[in-house]
């Protein structure tokens, strides 16, 4: 295997001589910047990097990545107008005129106007038909799907990207005779919100199909935990493949990547400046960094400084956003307060060029934190709430704090702790740049999913022969 970029530390990592055809789906999500198929696309760069044959399937609608996209462009599978109409116009469910036009990328993007409904209070009846498969409204989604894929050459194993689609797996399997993993990547953040019986009949449906797959591949120690009990899931169907970031062009302020011992920590003295990456909405906590920025400036005595927040801000969000400005400006806090709005990659690094920290203190207990990665990578250390998977990627890095929880106090409090040390919060963005490198690039997560894939492709065997 060619060595890779990212660093030199991944040449030790375990190799994987054979080349894999791999079949991933990933789901769009509009003109938002989604985690979930940024991973998914980085996962297949990757692999197509060292040699693999994937083939990404875009779901829903054309996805959005900040690095080159290795998506199958010509047709969205499941697109959202179909589904749509699907649910909602008998007619739709069983004719086939229109659905070249409807599944096309440009016609989908151009229907969604930049934004596509996500709201799990208004998609409960559309989530439990797509679960219920061959019972659906959308079956003829299922389709249009295994006539493709069964058009193709057939793959090693299927990877499906979390389990709102896991009613593909059974009809996958039936069709390709080949294994069909899961990618559990934050889907109960959108289960848990659904209304009921929405939520009760959605999760049963989910776990009533975790046999039909053969393995689950979770993003954090701490998701892998969570997910078994949530869905029930047998220990012996779980494997960890831990997020990975690609580090080429994530350089370290002051200095290029990976010689971070020779870089600059920390933006300017006279006006430290605390930095928020992540979608403007409730479940990331904007307001709680919002209400400690408050606290630091009120109470604990920092100087005048900057709050700087980027990132998605859905538009059912915006009087959301439009609360948290209102309240820091009754603060009197109002002219330090920026919000940049949606980034581009090579922005984004400047954004965490620009900062001394980042915090996204997220309620949810988040299973990935893609945005803690990117900061550190570029040397920013991190404060985030004591749950989900920040403890994980802050142990094994050292490039962070923990607050206890992720109320404005303790938020607060753990800021001040760098704030007021201003050479232990460089030695942690050292840390944080270096173990990122060590432990956290695209090289090691495509490592860990071929290690995966390949007990699902040997379980796979060992079954058909039993």
């Amino acid at each position: 295997m060619a060595q890779s970029p990212d660093n030199q530390a991944i040449k030790e990592s375990p190799t994987h001589p054979i080349p894999m055809k791999v079949l991933s789906l990933s789901a769009g999500a509009a003109s938002m910047y989604c985690g979930s198929c940024m991973r998914d696309n980085a996962l297949a760069a990757e692999l197509i990097r060292q040699g693999h044959d994937v083939t990404l399937l875009p779901f829903y609608t054309p996805t959005l990545t900040d690095e080159e996209n290795v998506s199958r462009q010509e047709r969205v599978f499941f697109g959202g107008i179909s589904v749509y109409l699907e649910q909602h116009v008998p007619w739709f469910r069983s004719h086939r005129l229109l659905d070249g036009l409807l599944d096309a990328p440009g016609v989908i993007t151009a229907f969604t106007s930049g934004s596509i409904a996500v709201d799990p209070r208004q998609l409960g009846a559309m989530t439990v038909s797509t679960l219920k498969g061959a019972d659906g409204h959308q079956r003829k989604e299922t389709a249009k799907l295994i006539e493709f894929v069964t058009s193709e050459p057939p793959p090693d194993v299927v990877n499906v990207p979390y389990t709102l689609l896991i009613n593909l797996a059974a009809p996958l399997k039936r069709a390709l005779n080949r294994p069909v993993v899961v990618t559990l990547q934050g889907e109960d953040l959108f289960l848990e919100a659904l209304p009921e019986p929405y939520k009760t009949e959605a999760l049963e449906l989910v776990r009533s199909q975790v046999g039909e797959v053969d393995l689950f591949i979770a993003v954090s120690d701490y998701y892998a935990r969570f997910m078994r009990d949530y869905l029930r899931i047998p220990e012996s169907k779980m494997r960890v493949a831990r997020l990975g970031v690609n580090v080429r062009d994530l350089t370290v302020k002051g200095g290029l990547a990976p010689n971070v011992a020779n870089a600059t920590f920390g933006a300017s003295p006279q006006l430290f400046t605390i930095g928020y990456f992540a979608r403007v909405a409730p479940e990331k906590g904007l307001h709680n960094l919002a209400e400690a920025y408050r606290i630091l400036r009120t109470e604990l005595g920092m100087p005048a400084g900057k709050l700087v927040a980027a990132g998605y801000l859905p538009p059912e969000h915006r009087p959301y956003l439009q609360q948290i400005v209102r309240r820091l400006s009754e603060a009197g806090l109002g002219d330090e307060f920026v919000y940049r709005g949606t980034v581009e990659r090579s922005k984004k690094v400047q954004f965490f060029h620009d900062i001394d920290l980042l915090s996204v203190p997220s309620p949810y207990h988040e299973p990935k934190g893609l945005y803690l990665l990117e900061a550190m990578a570029c040397g920013v250390p991190v404060v985030q709430p004591n749950h989900g998977a920040f403890p994980e990627i802050i142990e094994r890095t050292g490039g962070g704090v923990l607050a206890k929880s992720d109320h404005g106090r303790d938020v607060a409090e753990a800021i001040a702790e760098l704030w007021r040390d201003p050479a232990r919060a460089r030695q942690m963005g050292q840390r944080a740049a270096e173990s990122v490198r060590n432990h956290y690039t695209v090289g090691h997560m495509a490592d860990a999913v071929l290690n995966a894939y390949r007990d699902a492709t040997l379980e796979d065997v060992s079954h058909s022969r039993g």
